[in-house]
């Protein structure tokens, strides 16, 4: 199943998506995800309201996640690290983005006064779907994964440099592009091809086949420190080939049976 959340007559609600002869659908209201209570308080239950079926494309598109704490994996290509000029890990290096930097797909990137060099991220991000803790290896790893979605770790890289820690370089609002949609269609356990445009040029083009920590170690990794509550996202790591942000750029972040984030960039 694949489903979104969109703005319709000022509301938000989720839709189940299909592809339609290769374009993505939304073709029916779908319940709240679990992780997202506030949607049934505030918006009702979207599956009683009157819907006419659109191509998603025509949607006012909001981020399909709303997630208590988004967890990313450092340097999880060994191409990409060595572009950056560092080590491969030996083991996974994790940090934090805040859900407020968060931004819907077709939203736009605001690059902070504070930095010289943001860049872009494509990267593949699991939707955890029930709590879990201390997963074990070899435990159901697939189960604990409600769906897959795109995400792009956009980053102050210079001022990842300056602070050694992470938190500010990747922590301004709008530096998590997420979207469009989130589908548990993927078979994770096969290679899946992640690719990112910059105005339309291929920029990055990597595979999960190339993973330094493979998904279910990552969330053995990350499950023993913390507990993983539905609707968290896990962010695992970009391919070679990240760039610079530029005012009136356009940033594509693209994974067959995702479809396409896509966001533009101006200055603050």
């Amino acid at each position: 199943m694949k489903y979104c959340r969109f703005l319709l007559n000022n509301r938000a609600h989720y839709g189940r998506v299909e592809d339609r002869s290769g374009e993505l659908w939304i073709v029916a209201p779908h319940d709240a995800p679990e992780e997202d209570l506030r949607f049934r308080v505030e918006n009702g239950d979207s599956s009683s309201a009157a819907f006419t079926p659109m191509p998603l494309s025509q949607a006012q598109l909001l981020a399909p996640v709303t997630p208590s704490k988004i967890i990313c994996v450092g340097r999880n290509y060994s191409e990409h690290a060595a572009e950056l000029g560092n080590e491969v890990p030996k083991e996974p290096l994790l940090f934090f983005k805040p859900p407020s930097s968060v931004l819907s797909p077709g939203g736009v990137i605001v690059l902070p006064k504070l930095s010289e060099k943001v860049d872009y991220e494509g990267e593949l991000a699991l939707v955890i779907g029930k709590r879990t803790h201390k997963l074990p290896i070899d435990g159901d790893w697939q189960g604990a994964i409600r769906g897959c979605t795109l995400a792009n770790d956009v980053s102050a890289r210079d001022l990842q440099k300056r602070d050694v820690h992470f938190t500010r370089a990747k922590g301004f609002d709008s530096f998590c592009p997420v979207g469009p949609i989130v589908s548990d269609e993927l078979d994770l356990s096969a290679p899946q091809n992640i690719q990112a445009r910059l105005n339309g040029e291929l920029r990055q083009n990597g595979s999960t086949k190339d993973f330094i920590f493979s998904i279910p170690f990552v969330l053995s990794w990350i499950s023993a420190v913390m507990t993983l509550e539905p609707g968290d996202l896990i962010l695992t790591g970009t391919p070679a080939g990240v760039g610079q942000l530029k005012p009136g750029d356009r940033v594509e972040v693209s994974m067959p049976g995702l479809g396409v984030l896509s966001n533009s960039v101006v200055a603050e």
